[in-house]
């Protein structure tokens, strides 16, 4: 297949499909060509099933916000409702996003040792995968740039696609690596956290691939164009790239930092689970704001009894984090971060269309920044 066009007669929506069903739908088209694709190079039986059964059991679960945000942002950006072909292109990109994140979540269950996700077994926790589950962390991701290839290799910004899921995959990995070995899950050392630290390991861990992957594809498809096609002599023109990347880490930022909140203060009814980064020894915004703060007193307390397997440490530390007034420095916090990603979404002009070069437009920030505020969950 060379372009994208070839592949949708193999893909019609469905009447009456939500838009997590229509999109799930483009996922059974991707499974299908990437298992064909595995069985022409004269792949036996059972190697063919381990890879579907890879791809079924870690692609399509989960809340798959990343994905859809593509279909959300490529919908925003034109102004209007996709033909069929612009749909599963978007759609087919949202899927790339989340074949990343399954290949960074398994191999980083592994890292962690975690036992479960997504109410699930952990894939190298499944009978017989164990290390196997190396390997398919590295199948997840080369399915990417088959995908890539099958379908954008003919378009303008095919390259630029390439560009930008090898740079995310990279930065990704360096933000691994530096959660990794400050925070190790059976080495207890809080004189290696910061609020800096932890600000490095979002960013690069979490925000570059949530946040902005997602957009800038959408933003490559629609034709957006870079700086050093819009730049006018006197350089005022501003790289939308670049503006894009400045709303959008600081939004990821803030994501982030409400989820790790949450996991202190919000109930399991509320998230759905039973918060665990104290006992996990996670380097999280909690934490390290508290150990920004605390008295020698509770700085002891913290020290003793943080990242322990026990129940009364935990509490231990919760109870210094009230003592803290988490809650209220969590609200003060939120305020200012909602306010900051505003004006930063406000300096976006939506008068730098030309002709059919379309532009950027507030609202694909503001519909992310709309669905974190003030979440519960």
């Amino acid at each position: 297949m060379s372009s994208g066009s070839s592949s949708v007669v193999c893909w019609k929506p469905t009447n009456g499909q939500n838009s997590r069903e229509k999109f799930e739908s483009v996922f059974r088209v991707l499974h299908d060509e990437l298992i064909a694709h595995f069985a022409s190079k004269g792949m036996p039986k059972d190697a063919i099933e381990w890879y579907s059964r890879n791809l079924n059991y870690n692609v399509p679960g989960g809340k798959l916000n990343r994905g859809l945000s593509v279909v959300d942002s490529v919908e925003i950006l034109k102004g209007r409702s996709l033909s069929n072909d612009e749909y599963f292109k978007a759609a087919l990109l949202g899927w790339l996003v989340e074949l990343l994140q399954s290949s960074f979540l398994v191999s980083d269950d592994m890292m962690d040792q975690t036992m479960t996700r997504r109410g699930q077994p952990c894939w190298y926790r499944v009978d017989g995968v164990n290390l196997l589950a190396i390997n398919d962390s590295f199948m997840l991701e080369g399915a990417i740039y088959y995908l890539l290839k099958a379908h954008f290799r003919t378009e303008s910004y095919y390259v630029d696609l390439v560009d930008l899921f090898h740079e995310t995959t990279y930065l990704t990995d360096m933000g691994q690596l530096l959660d990794l070995i400050t925070a190790p899950e059976d080495v207890v050392n809080l004189s290696k956290f910061s609020l800096e630290k932890h600000r490095l390991i979002v960013i690069y861990k979490t925000a570059y691939y949530s946040f902005y992957l997602p957009v800038a594809a959408a933003m490559y498809m629609c034709g957006i164009p870079t700086f050093d096609s819009t730049a006018m002599c006197g350089g005022t023109t501003p790289d939308p790239y670049k503006l894009a990347l400045d709303i959008l880490i600081p939004l990821g930022e803030y994501f982030q930092i409400q989820d790790d909140f949450l996991d202190y203060a919000g109930t399991p009814e509320q998230i759905g689970k039973i918060g665990t980064d104290i006992i996990a020894n996670k380097c999280s915004w909690c934490i390290n704001t508290a150990l920004a703060i605390a008295s020698p007193a509770q700085r002891k307390i913290l020290d003793d009894n943080y990242g322990q397997k026990d129940v009364a440490k935990e509490r231990a530390v919760k109870q210094v984090f009230e003592e803290l007034d988490m809650r209220e420095k969590y609200k003060i916090y939120e305020e200012g971060a909602y306010q900051r990603i505003m004006g930063l979404i406000d300096t976006i002009s939506e008068h730098q269309e030309s002709g059919d070069v379309p532009g950027l437009k507030r609202e694909v920030f503001k519909s992310f920044l709309d669905k974190i505020y003030k979440r519960s969950k």
